[in-house]
This record gives structure tokens, C-alpha cells and sequence, in this order.
């Protein structure tokens, strides 16, 4: 992507990050919450390697067509799975974003997707504004609220599987934050498209 060499390794690195736990999420013992760990972890490690500064490697046309191709194949993916969980409406719409950033580069890498100068384009614009409002609403499920959230054996976020103890890979206020981090990591990628 386009933009300074700092910002950029600090979004590869968050980026990665996240995607590494996302696969230790893998390891759940509930089938939906693997599934779109699973997603998750492969928007991880996608927007870590597209977010490598293009000052330092940037990669020719075919691997921004790569890019498209595998999160257009993720993004069917998505709209399949959504047929039973609302969750992965936000998968569709963030394998898009990606596909669609893939496309972008690989129609015009050298002139910012071919839009330089005539402002935001109407997708870039939408895709900016769903995410901004993502991670304004998921930062915000963050937040405790006192008296609504507890923090009692019987909390909803503390709640323990039946004979077991849950693992910090299955702690859903980690998941979010993860959700919340890869939000913030599409908003800055879109900007800098």
C-alpha cells in the first residue's frame, strides 16, 4: 500500500499480530467460533502483507492480482456462510474491501488505483465509512458499562464451559479487540488506497 515506511511496519506488525492469535482461536472447541477464527486469521495475515510498505518491496502487478482472487474467493465464502450467522456479513464485507484494494492496485499501482486527484471513489468512500462506524461500534462493546455488564461467575463474558475453564484464546473480549484492531488496520489501508 501506499503511504510512510513507519506507520506501515506498525500496521504489518498489529496486522500480524492479529492474525496470529486468530489462529490460536483456531484451536476452540466451538465449530463457529473456529470458523471465523479461521476467517479472521486469513484477514490477518492478508492485510499484514499487503500493508508492507512499497518502499521497501513492492510487489509486481500479478501479486496484487493474487491478492483480488483470494479474497474474492473468501468473499463468496463469506456470503455462503452468511446464510446462518449475521457475523459473517462483516467477513463478506471486509474480503471484499480486500479483493477489491487487490484490484485497485493491480489496475494502477503507480497512480494510487487510478484515482488520483478526482477525489474518493463512491466504493472507497462507502468501505471507509462502513468501517469507521465498525470500529466505533465494536470499540465501543469494549468499554464496560457498570451495573449492565457484571463481572460475576454468571456473566455472559466470563461464562465457563462445562467442566472446564476458559483458555485466553477463547475469551471473546480478546476476539473483539482483535475485530476492533483489524477495523481500525482496513480504515487505515483504504485511506492510504
Amino acid at each position: 500500500m501506499h503511504g510512510p515506511a513507519s506507520p506501515g511496519w506498525l500496521l504489518v506488525a498489529l496486522c500480524a499480530a492479529t492474525g496470529a492469535y486468530c489462529l490460536l482461536r483456531m484451536r476452540s472447541p466451538v465449530d463457529e467460533q473456529r470458523r471465523a477464527a479461521g476467517g479472521e486469521a486469513l484477514m490477518g495475515f492478508g492485510m499484514a502483507a499487503m500493508a508492507v510498505p512499497a518502499a521497501v518491496a513492492a510487489p509486481p502487478r500479478w501479486m496484487w492480482l493474487v491478492y483480488a482472487t483470494v479474497f474474492g474467493t473468501a468473499a463468496v465464502r463469506a456470503l455462503w456462510a452468511a446464510r446462518g450467522s449475521a457475523h459473517h456479513l462483516h467477513h463478506l464485507v471486509g474480503a471484499f474491501a480486500m479483493a477489491y484494494m487487490g484490484g485497485a492496485m493491480a489496475a494502477s499501482p503507480s497512480a494510487h488505483a487510478g484515482h488520483a486527484g478526482s477525489g474518493v471513489p463512491v466504493v472507497t468512500g462507502a468501505l471507509l465509512l462502513y468501517f469507521a462506524v465498525y470500529v466505533l461500534w465494536s470499540g465501543s462493546r469494549l468499554v464496560p458499562l457498570p451495573g449492565i455488564a457484571g463481572t460475576g461467575p454468571a456473566s455472559p463474558a466470563r461464562a465457563r464451559p462445562p467442566g472446564g475453564t476458559v483458555g485466553w484464546g477463547d475469551r471473546p473480549e480478546l476476539a473483539r479487540a482483535c475485530r476492533l484492531s483489524m477495523g481500525i488496520a482496513m480504515v487505515a489501508m483504504l485511506l492510504t488506497l
